[in-house]
């Protein structure tokens, strides 16, 4: 039985094989984690507190029992590292030739959700959580992670450890800020969103839903992380929270500034206008970001 104290926030999330993920790339305990970890980043991101994950699975008839243990041991896992209040209460198992999981990720608000219409003129736009390692790991994984004819290679992938393990790590078992979440609303954020199709995508979609103009620091971004500048802006599934605040507000740990929101419309980085290019999975795969 699932209750709560206070109002329910829902999410649901679907990872299909080939799109979203390729089991020569994940692990059935990374496959878990991510698909926990996803979830809890976008309660968090309604300044909510994560309660239950309900998980439908469409496997192929051949999966074993053993692969089954390990993403359920992955799930169970991330929630105990990134929400210790959460946990997967049921769900549903189909046979499918593709791959499937669905999980719905219900959560607790002791107030009103944080959505993404509220940033204001004068607001500070931060972000708490990695930007960029995750759409370099993508990256990393198309294009060295596959065998002579592109096809993606367990052996290749994982050739590109340990010296790629925290890109490696960030697309495949992502570590969300979950409590940040909350620690936001507590705090008064305006607006809030994971930042799962990239920076700039996801930034333009709180901009139009505020009606305000989003302007990122390049000084501010390049503190991050070692990351590149096109994957901190283009690269995607980072699931980092971006959140505005009021100006008179002390950021809660762990957001730091990346820009300001003013008057007007669209996003730029420095004055620079930016286009709303980002990880798309409908889109495949080109070799490019965006």
């Amino acid at each position: 039985m699932f209750h709560v104290d206070g109002d329910v926030v829902a999410t649901t999330d679907t990872m299909v094989h080939g799109p979203d993920f390729r089991l020569a790339w994940s692990s059935p305990f990374q496959l878990g984690w991510k698909a926990a970890a996803t979830n809890l980043s976008d309660v968090a991101a309604m300044g909510g507190t994560p309660r239950a994950l309900l998980v439908a699975l469409a496997a192929p008839a051949d999966t074993t029992l053993s692969f089954l243990e390990r993403l359920a041991d992955g799930f169970r896992e991330a929630c105990a590292a990134l929400s210790p209040e959460c946990a997967v209460l049921g769900g549903d198992l189909a046979v499918s030739d593709r791959f499937t999981i669905a999980v719905t990720a219900l959560g607790s608000v002791s107030g009103a959700p944080v959505t993404r219409s509220g940033a204001r003129p004068g607001d500070v736009i931060a972000v708490a959580g990695d930007l960029g390692l995750a759409g370099a790991g993508i990256e990393l994984l198309f294009s060295r992670g596959v065998d002579a004819d592109g096809v993606p290679d367990r052996a290749a992938a994982a050739a590109l450890r340990p010296e790629f393990d925290r890109e490696l790590d960030a697309q495949l078992s992502p570590r969300p800020p979950i409590a940040a979440g909350l620690a936001a609303a507590r705090v008064g954020a305006t607006a809030m969103i994971d930042l799962s199709d990239g920076l700039v995508k996801d930034a333009g979609r709180v901009a139009r839903a505020s009606g305000v103009q989003f302007v990122l620091n390049q000084a501010a971004l390049a503190e991050f992380s070692r990351a590149s500048l096109e994957h901190q802006l283009y690269g995607g599934e980072d699931h980092a929270l971006l959140a505005t605040f009021p100006a008179a507000v002390e950021l809660p740990a762990p957001f730091r500034p990346v820009g300001r929101v003013l008057a007007g419309t669209g996003i730029s980085l420095d004055g620079n206008l930016l286009y709303g290019r980002g990880w798309d999975p409908y889109a495949g795969w080109d070799g490019k970001l965006g």
